[in-house]
């Protein structure tokens, strides 16, 4: 068996090189300021757990190793204006937007858009930095160096979040789990689950959108897709090129994970559509010191990161899965009083998806 190389040795790449130690598979993550030397890549697969990166000895080395899985396809899908571009030349459903270029263009843009409007950085932005909520007269409060290194998009008014995490093999075998519903707050996923038998209507029209994506892209790998409801149908918010936030219940929850599920893509491994039994949650842990409380809980498996604790840093996650919703409930009702007050809301949130 091949090999892996990660570009990144964060949580992603951690969780990825253990689902690869029961396949045997030997997963590398690696920092971005490795020497070259010190990385067995030559005879490896090479993929990422991150969009962008900045040119190093290492970065330099791998843009030119063939086995880089989607290296062309990161750096389009890490900037959100050629990631707009193609959801659009797709014909996919998404806010509608512009690049913001230019201060002059507010009167222009609240006449299109309407008078509210999110402002995103093209690069970088995520878990809620680098964007901004803008009505009229808030304009003038945006740093003067955003201009030409954003896009505008018409706020839509949603009644729910969701993401889809699936994947493509090189012969364009997709498979995908169940939608998942997300939690944000603050710009940060708070709190995630899914279901085994989702809306049908909402699942087949989510696998069609990202299914033609990676179609287009002739990606190989896990894709996550974030999406908006509205009404009865779905706008594409934000495309990960990765295994994804949204998709670490399927560590506990489903029969593939999607760390294991984007190996056997990537390795050309048989690839069989992930079984979902139970309802999945996942809590995420962002800026909490560990707890040994939560290993009382039967139902709660804990996924620690190893990572210093600082407000707003994810630190870990709490995947939770079980046939029973009821138990589900009350597990996470003991679980409430174990975590700081700011998780009430979030843990109430999934209670109630669960009626």
């Amino acid at each position: 068996m091949k090999p892996v190389c990660v570009l990144g040795n964060g949580q992603l790449g951690r969780m990825l090189r253990q689902a690869g130690e029961p396949l045997g598979i030997t997963v590398y993550p690696v920092g971005l300021d490795a020497e070259p030397e010190a990385v067995p890549y030559q005879n490896s697969v090479i993929t990422a757990e991150i969009e962008r990166w900045p040119e190093t000895a290492l970065t330099q080395e791998l843009a030119r190793h063939k086995a880089f899985a989607n290296r062309d396809i990161f750096p389009r899908l890490a900037d959100r204006l050629p990631q707009k571009q193609l959801i659009d030349s797709l014909g996919l459903a998404t806010a509608p937007w512009q690049l913001l270029s230019d201060i002059r263009q507010w009167p222009q843009l609240f006449a299109e858009l309407g008078h509210f409007v999110i402002v995103k950085r093209r690069i970088g932005g995520y878990d809620g930095r680098g964007q901004w909520r803008i009505r009229p007269g808030d304009e003038t409060e945006l740093p003067t160096d955003i201009y030409g290194e954003c896009i505008a998009e018409q706020a839509i008014p949603f009644s729910g979040e969701v993401s889809l995490v699936g994947a493509r093999n090189e012969s364009g075998d997709c498979v995908f789990y169940p939608l998942t519903h997300n939690l944000h707050q603050d710009g940060i996923l708070r709190a995630s689950i899914a279901f085994p038998q989702e809306n049908c209507h909402l699942q087949q029209q989510a696998q069609n959108m990202l299914s033609a994506i990676m179609h287009e892209l002739k990606y190989v790998g896990v894709m996550a897709m974030e999406c908006f409801i509205v009404d009865d149908h779905l706008l594409i918010n934000e495309l990960a090129p990765r295994v994804h936030n949204s998709g670490h219940w399927t560590q506990n929850g489903a029969s593939i994970s999607q760390f294991e599920l984007h190996l056997r893509a990537i390795l050309d491994l048989p690839m069989p559509h992930p079984e979902v039994t139970a309802p999945s949650v996942m809590v995420n842990l962002i800026g909490t010191d560990i707890n040994n409380q939560w290993l009382s809980l039967p139902l709660v498996h804990l996924h620690w990161y190893e990572k210093e604790v600082r407000p707003a840093r994810k630190v870990g996650h709490l995947n939770l899965s079980y046939s029973d919703k009821n138990e589900l409930k009350d597990t996470l009702r003991k679980l409430i009083p174990m975590l700081p007050p700011e998780y009430q809301s979030g843990l109430e949130w999934v209670q109630e998806k669960l009626n």
